[in-house]
């Protein structure tokens, strides 16, 4: 049974640290990005190194009080936030921001948790790398929170998620002791990985302070091109194409609806659609070439060959940075179009390649007898990720659609897991899918996590009711 962060604690734990490290939460650390939980906590604490950060996690322990680690607050499942339980010490790792080390020769980079993912990027552009993963909440998301929650993005088709982007990691355990682990090596065999074992597990086995992470020599030239095809099946077959024809150089390969620019036309009528009339499917396609190759040659190349094979039927090569940047903005923006209409139920998924059709065209059909949807379907077709969000007929009661949230819900989710794929894809579990995973996870794996936190954290300090509820 956890304690709450209550006056006493807040005063012994104030006489551990520096001045200034402990405040009132402010709304912000208290919310999360759609609006389903308010969260709960005795006290921020924004530590300023990795010592600090064991001294509160220490003085948790001995007290059984609750820990919420905060990155950024930007996670969609709710793992940021505790709503109920005895009040929890809230650490932030906002302070700890610093580029520890950059070795270019090694393709590496040593920050803090703490560094906004933007910043990351930025940090390797400085020293002539890439570090490529690529988010619509970069500018404010934290790349302990990326690790912690094994982020994806737009660029895992080529480059991978962030756990393939991390070579080593430094963090906090449950008991307070530190785990210095940050090495910058390719091969270390020495025993289990505790680093994998980390990264994924959204702070319920401990805090992450510091990260090496793997950088890729940047691309010499690059292009983007949206390009209308017939169908999902005629998308995944366009996939194949350029890979066979480009290998290792497809940096993204993102599929979207026509219902995500309809979306828009009703919410932002002031953006403009790449095409008149727009078709049902597009795929927004970004190549990365190496020095020596033509990037817009290339893909007007892959372009004839998919128009010669029927995959495509109409096609906008960008011609210039800001033409490329605008494409991509089209994409970025049907998040927030979904925002602005409010779904009934958003799904995560992810699916073997070859069973993404049949998905597509088999789920809308499984739900008709709920009732009357419009779904919108987009996201990572070329690693099988895809976001597919159930919303009100147009004028529809939406008290009466929220009221199935749950059976659409768990219509979508049984065939994604009959289908072999995962209802929590780039996201996570968070507090939003404790349920899913007890109902879809190998009762193995389930009975394996749960040594394993027991083991790490017998007193369930470390962010108490995500994952494993």
């Amino acid at each position: 049974m956890l304690n709450p962060c209550d006056d006493a604690f807040i005063a012994r734990l104030q006489g551990l640290l520096p001045e200034g490290r402990l405040t009132a939460p402010e709304p912000r650390y208290l919310e999360e990005p759609r609006g389903r939980w308010h969260g709960l906590a005795g006290v921020l604490a924004r530590p300023g190194s990795v010592e600090e950060v064991a001294t509160i996690i220490r003085a948790c322990a001995d007290a059984r009080v609750g820990v919420v680690p905060w990155g950024g607050g930007t996670g969609l499942v709710g793992g940021q936030v505790m709503p109920e339980g005895p009040a929890p010490v809230l650490v932030s790792l906002e302070r700890m921001a610093a580029l520890r080390g950059a070795y270019p020769a090694e393709n590496a980079l040593v920050v803090e948790a703490g560094m906004i993912l933007a910043d990351v990027q930025a940090e390797a552009a400085r020293i002539g790398r890439l570090f490529p993963l690529s988010l619509a909440s970069e500018g404010s998301c934290r790349i302990g929170g990326n690790l912690a929650s094994n982020a994806g993005g737009t660029a895992v088709l080529r480059y991978g998620n962030a756990r393939d982007l991390c070579l080593g990691l430094e963090a906090v355990m449950p008991d307070g002791s530190i785990f210095n682990g940050l090495t910058r090596l390719r091969k270390d065999n020495e025993g289990y990985d505790l680093r994998h074992l980390l990264i994924g597990s959204e702070g319920t086995l401990g805090v992450i302070t510091a990260a090496s992470l793997r950088l890729f020599p940047r691309p010499a030239a690059t292009v983007v091109a949206m390009l209308a095809v017939p169908s999902p099946m005629a998308a995944l077959d366009l996939l194949a194409l350029a890979q066979g024809r480009l290998p290792g150089m497809v940096s993204s390969f993102e599929i979207i609806h026509r219902m995500g620019f309809d979306f828009l036309a009703e919410v932002m009528p002031e953006v403009r659609a790449p095409f008149d009339p727009l078709p049902d499917w597009l795929v927004l396609v970004e190549l990365g070439l190496p020095m020596g190759l033509d990037a817009e040659m290339a893909m007007a190349n892959l372009y004839d060959a998919a128009d010669d094979a029927g995959l495509v039927t109409d096609g906008v090569i960008a011609t210039s940075d800001a033409q490329a940047a605008a494409l991509w903005q089209l994409r970025e923006m049907i998040p927030e179009a979904n925002r602005r209409i409010g779904a009934i139920s958003s799904h995560d998924i992810s699916l073997p390649l070859s069973a993404i059709p049949g998905f597509v065209t088999a789920a809308p059909d499984a739900l008709r007898p709920l009732g009357e949807f419009r779904i919108n379907c987009f996201g990572h077709l070329g690693d099988g990720n895809l976001h597919w969000n159930v919303f009100p007929a147009r004028g529809a009661n939406r008290k009466v659609d929220e009221a199935l949230r749950d059976k659409v819900k768990a219509t979508v989710h049984d065939m994604v897991h009959a289908l072999g794929g995962s209802v929590a894809a780039e996201h996570g579990v968070g507090r939003l899918k404790t349920g899913d995973l007890q109902r879809y996870a190998d009762p193995g794996k389930l009975a394996a996590m749960r040594s394993i936190k027991a083991a790490l954290d017998p007193q369930g300090i470390m962010n108490p009711g995500a994952v494993l509820g």
